[in-house]
């Protein structure tokens, strides 16, 4: 790894923390339908962050997961069950840390390098995910665009983080499971890093990827 790589800056949903969580912890409440509603859930709970920002109508992220999931078990005729939404809701505050993340985050600390999470959930959110992942412990900077009232991929985002740890974009290693946020990352200057744990085939070919990994492990290695 280079020596001029200042922070390592990570997105939170998907790939520090397992975004499925929520709905496996309440599996016995879904039959075979746990799987279709957990993916539903996490597609609208972007979509919608997107088509709000194109529309001018901000809403945090918390609304957002709300939103989404009401639309889920809508969609599933699960909507009666209103201790059900309840609990997914709750469980969104623990979500589970991918078992290689904690393990990547030791390795790097060690290496003195700055940690930084940037996410488009709302600082209580994913600060509280982080630590019931026992991550938190292991990040120096938890950035949220709660105060920018715009999400990634908005290269304004990707700014915000350069500004608040004062790093040039050159100097950051962005990592992310998410296409569409690598993507974001590499158009405004950061090195990218994409964790592809589900050897899931790459697109937005136009966006540089700077390294591909299965595991959060595997990129720390080379620090």
């Amino acid at each position: 790894m280079s020596d001029d790589i200042r922070a390592f800056v990570f997105d939170a949903y998907g790939t520090l923390l397992d975004v499925n969580a929520a709905v496996k912890r309440n599996m016995s409440s879904f039959g075979d339908t746990g799987e279709a509603v957990a993916a539903m859930w996490r597609s609208r709970q972007l979509e919608y962050s997107w088509t709000r920002m194109l529309m001018g109508r901000y809403a945090d992220f918390w609304t957002l997961t709300e939103e989404a999931l009401s639309f889920a078990l809508r969609t599933f005729k699960l909507d009666q069950d209103k201790s059900l939404k309840e609990r997914l809701l709750k469980s969104y505050f623990v979500l589970d840390a991918h078992p290689d993340a904690r393990e990547a985050l030791t390795r790097l600390k060690d290496s003195e390098v700055r940690i930084s999470v940037l996410s488009n959930g709302t600082n209580p959110m994913v600060r509280a995910a982080l630590e019931a992942g026992g991550l938190l412990e292991l990040i120096d900077d938890v950035l949220t665009v709660d105060e920018l009232k715009i999400y990634k991929p908005d290269p304004r985002v990707y700014q915000y983080a350069c500004d608040t740890l004062n790093v040039k974009p050159n100097e950051v290693v962005f990592v992310s499971s998410n296409s569409w946020d690598l993507a974001g990352a590499s158009s405004f200057g950061f090195r990218v890093a994409r964790i592809n744990r589900s050897g899931a085939a790459r697109e937005y070919e136009f966006a540089r990827l700077h390294s591909e990994h299965r595991s959060l492990v595997e990129l720390a290695t080379l620090v």
